[in-house]
């Protein structure tokens, strides 16, 4: 067999493999139908903490869920699973909100944090200020 022949079989090949995931849903996103399903979500891998208020993104590929203290849950969508944190903020070097959009930058090498748009500037503003710096000194007293 040719050389010109192999390349052209192993590049349909993978052309095909890349083709067929893509039509099976494996390049999709996951989405978070309903706080409900946050909520769900999140208790899975932490099903001692108290929620009291879940906030949900636009569109709905992140969660932030108020906790006890100063502490927040975060269930975000990475492709097709989902991502769960609990966060205070001395974990935060960047807490900038602008408009409705929220970027937070963590001290965690394994989560870098991102960028996140809700319904509103007043959700963000208020996830904003929950987790600013300003609230460190609460954590350390509640701790």
């Amino acid at each position: 067999m040719s050389l010109t022949v192999l390349v052209a079989i192993v590049v349909i090949g993978i052309m095909a493999v890349v083709v067929a995931v893509h039509m099976t849903g494996g390049t999709r996103e996951a989405e978070l139908t309903s706080e409900a399903e946050a909520r769900r979500r999140f208790a899975e891998d932490f099903p001692n903490e108290t929620i009291v208020e879940v906030v949900v993104t636009k569109p709905p590929t992140a969660a932030f869920l108020l906790l006890e203290s100063t502490r927040t849950g975060i269930v975000q969508a990475v492709g097709m699973h989902f991502l769960t944190r609990i966060v205070r903020p001395a974990d935060l070097t960047v807490v900038d909100a602008d408009g409705a959009a929220l970027c937070l930058r963590t001290r965690d090498f394994t989560w870098s944090g991102g960028r996140f748009v809700f319904a509103g500037a007043p959700e963000a503003q208020r996830i904003a200020q929950r987790l600013s710096p300003a609230n460190r000194n609460e954590q350390r007293k509640s701790a």
